[in-house]
């Protein structure tokens, strides 16, 4: 491995993110490179997590836009205040003034209202990190306007006049793959596949999230969440899920897994009813057994 790479991996670590050599590799070049890093995977696999340690890393500020249906530029940007606009006109009828300076007053940063990607741009005093968090929910028309602001790193505010960023931030994308994103953006960005850990890697993630856990149970919940995995289930538990079921099995001073604490606890990991039933049927089959043998 090269120095930079276990470098980046040595802080990964320290910022208690478990990662490897592919993840720690995309994130020097994204930030060596000044490229956003697009990371797909199944959910709760750790994408989002890789910006909040980065902001760590780097010691800045982490910028989340949350994509959704229906976003657009206003919401992702900037917007005006209206209602503190609307005040401060009523408070000002008696002052006689005119309409050129009125304007030239409600149409000023005190009554902007900055969103993160203009809040991203803005930081004058380091680059922040941006995490725009599963850009798959958000439709075309929306990918392409971010292309247009990180080709440039600047907004034109009709009212206020242009705002370019001093220093442009660092962006993560995440995306689920509940559609295609479109070929410009893939091309704009490095990239990378998040897969559910390995065994190995999920007993390392359990012991440095869930401090104090039994050694044994965090290798059995390890275990038991790689063969889970293979069940043809609906909503399939990630890393996520085993952290939680971790940390309430710790909480219930369990050391070792049996059908009792597994079948009270299944919510911690299984969150749609045909798939508890389909868990309870493949235990009725062979119990608990295959889901802590070694494969």
């Amino acid at each position: 491995m090269r120095e930079e790479i276990r470098k980046i991996q040595s802080l990964m670590e320290s910022a208690e993110y478990v990662t490897d050599a592919p993840v720690a590799t995309s994130v020097h070049l994204a930030l060596s490179l000044r490229k956003p890093l697009l990371i797909e995977g199944h959910a709760g696999v750790g994408k989002t997590e890789v910006a909040k340690v980065m902001a760590r890393m780097l010691e800045t500020n982490l910028i989340r836009l949350q994509c959704y249906e229906g976003l657009d530029a206003s919401a992702a940007l900037y917007e005006w205040n209206y209602q503190k606009q609307l005040l401060h006109i009523k408070l000002a009828e008696g002052a006689h003034r005119g309409v050129v300076e009125q304007e030239h007053e409600i149409f000023s940063e005190t009554f902007l209202l900055r969103r993160p990607l203009l809040e991203a741009i803005s930081r004058k005093d380091r680059a922040p990190v941006l995490l725009v968090d599963e850009v798959d929910r958000a439709d075309e028309e929306f990918e392409a306007f971010m292309l247009e602001i990180f080709a440039e790193w600047q907004v034109t505010i009709p009212e206020i006049g242009t705002v370019k960023a001093v220093h442009p931030p660092h962006v993560i994308l995440t995306s689920n793959r509940t559609r295609e994103l479109s070929d410009a953006l893939r091309r704009r960005c490095l990239y990378i596949w998040i897969d559910y850990p390995s065994y190995e890697k999920e007993v390392r993630i359990v012991e440095r999230k869930v401090p104090g856990i039994d050694g044994r149970l965090a290798r059995e919940v390890s275990r038991f969440m790689e063969s889970l995995r293979r069940v043809r289930l609906a909503k399939v538990p990630g890393v996520a899920e085993t952290l939680d079921w971790a940390q309430a099995l710790a909480g219930l001073h369990a050391d070792h897994l049996d059908e009792t604490i597994v079948t009270e606890t299944l919510g911690c990991v299984l969150k749609d009813a045909d798939d508890i039933r389909r868990f309870h049927a493949e235990v009725a089959k062979g119990g608990l057994t295959p889901f802590l043998q070694v494969p």
